[in-house]
């Protein structure tokens, strides 16, 4: 089952169900795919957007939901940070399971062999590689930084 039945299924299942807060949260996904898909019909795209991208509008819609929980938790608005934290349980759902330091170590290390990455010139290469495969399975922001300093190692010219 494609990751758009799945999140419309459990979305007939919250009205049944009548789950508000997971309702809100699973028409929030609904209306983020259905933006990434007009903004696609837009550039003359095909009209459908790929599980990749799903994935991909998910783990966005995690990350804003943990910053903006922070920025509630620092204001003292504790009722708020607990609603978005409990968006993110309903989204992380439907994600993969997130990788750990270990995994994405390996990852990283078969990323680089595969490409043959010499040198940090090559880290575009990697992280290609990379997105290509472990979409929603692992934080870029933190990979990056890993990918460059296994690369530079590597070369020695950092």
């Amino acid at each position: 089952m494609d990751m758009r039945t799945r999140v419309n299924e459990a979305l007939k299942q919250a009205m049944k169900d009548k789950a508000v807060a997971r309702l809100s949260t699973l028409r929030l996904i609904n209306a983020a795919i259905k933006d990434k898909e007009i903004a696609a019909r837009g550039t003359g795209r095909d009209e459908s957007v790929s599980d990749a991208d799903i994935l991909a509008i998910m783990s966005r819609m995690t990350k804003q939901r943990q910053e903006s929980a922070r920025a509630y938790e620092e204001g003292s608005r504790l009722d708020l940070a607990e609603r978005e934290l409990e968006e993110i349980t309903v989204i992380e759902e439907f994600l993969p399971r997130q990788l750990d330091s270990d995994e994405v170590a390996v990852a990283i290390r078969k990323a680089v062999e595969t490409t043959g990455a010499g040198s940090i010139r090559d880290m575009g290469k990697v992280m290609g590689v990379l997105k290509g495969k472990y979409t929603g399975q692992m934080d870029f922001g933190k990979v990056g930084p890993m990918v460059k300093d296994q690369l530079c190692a590597a070369s020695g010219d950092c």
